[in-house]
């Protein structure tokens, strides 16, 4: 390490007492009046002594839009032209919310991903952090500014180009900047008040859950749980980040917080979770909804699952269990009324 980056990398440790990684989702962003919220947010906090950096995502529905338009001019778009354009999206977001903050006073810098050190292997659409080198962004602190980073995205050191990092990958961006920058925690900011023992657009009645550990994430996410990418979820474990999950708004509402510090008393239900996406069934037409548990699966819970749904036609197609959770395999068309049904017999 040369002295400079020593010296980086020092001040880095200076900076991480008071420093806190923010991350805004694509739905907190999605227009300009959000945009301008956000940034008053981030302007309060930093009058609170606190040193910020906030990763973003692409405003609204606008991957889904870049993809739609790159559909439109190419039967079959190349990866490298993908990231190029899907790119553009967290750009697009970081340069409008740096110009709101300038405009309350609060004086800010942008970065993309390749300007921030986000440094990946060479996989284009999926590509993985392999480093960070945040030098610019290290400098940027000690000047004071907060720092608004484009989530999502980074580039190969190898072949020099821009790659991004998958669905969910602001979070995963969030999680590693806040790992290598030794910040006090890192939030997830979203339309949401916190993690739900079920979505709740579709359980009225899903209760907070305050508190996770990493291994109770990390299934959740990876059963379909949305609150966070099961990716950035597995990274936190293993590089130790705290993480809390509330409401981008100004809100009197506690949040969630996931750390290790977290150990569940009790076994009990934790949360019922779908997904749409079925790897291992090659079924188009099937769907998952599974519930986890505080510490263990048990053969009780197994039970009332398959003769809930059992009464009420809803046929299991497949099985599959771990540890802490139960997973069952059904049809698209009854997922939210299994959701629904799960939820109402456990809590």
């Amino acid at each position: 390490m040369s002295d400079s980056q020593s010296k980086f990398h020092l001040k880095s440790q200076q900076l991480s007492q008071q420093l806190i990684i923010q991350k805004y989702g694509g739905a907190t962003l999605s227009n300009p009046e959000k945009i301008k919220q956000v940034a008053l947010r981030i302007a309060e906090t930093k009058n609170q002594n606190k040193n910020i950096v906030a990763i973003v995502s692409a405003m609204g529905e606008t991957t889904n839009q870049l993809l739609a338009l790159a559909n439109q001019v190419s039967k079959n778009p190349s990866p490298r032209e993908l990231d190029m354009l899907l790119s553009v999206g967290e750009r697009t977001s970081m340069a409008l919310l740096t110009m709101a903050l300038n405009d309350v006073g609060c004086e800010a810098i942008s970065f993309t991903g390749s300007q921030a050190g986000i440094l990946t292997d060479d996989s284009h659409i999926d590509a993985n952090i392999i480093d960070v080198k945040a030098f610019r962004v290290s400098e940027a602190l000690q000047k004071n500014k907060v720092v608004i980073l484009a989530g999502f995205q980074g580039v190969s050191p190898i072949t020099k180009e821009i790659t991004t990092l998958g669905r969910g990958g602001s979070d995963t961006t969030a999680v590693a900047m806040a790992a290598h920058l030794n910040a006090s925690h890192c939030e997830i900011l979203k339309d949401v008040d916190s993690i739900f023992t079920a979505d709740p657009k579709v359980v009225t009645g899903a209760k907070p859950i305050h508190q996770l550990n990493y291994e109770q994430l990390i299934e959740m996410t990876l059963l379909g749980a949305k609150f966070l990418h099961s990716k950035s979820a597995s990274m936190a474990k293993e590089k130790n980040v705290k993480i809390y999950v509330g409401p981008a708004e100004h809100k009197n509402t506690e949040g969630s917080w996931i750390s290790n510090e977290y150990t569940s008393k009790e076994n009990k239900p934790l949360a019922i979770n779908s997904s749409s996406s079925i790897s291992k069934i090659n079924s188009e037409n099937l769907c998952s909804v599974s519930l986890t548990m505080t510490q263990k699966m048990t053969d009780e819970i197994k039970n009332k699952i398959l003769a809930v749904l059992k009464n009420s036609s809803i046929e299991v197609q497949n099985t599959t269990e771990t540890l802490l959770s139960f997973e069952v395999s059904i049809t698209k068309k009854n997922k939210a009324k299994a959701v629904i049904l799960l939820h109402s017999l456990i809590y």
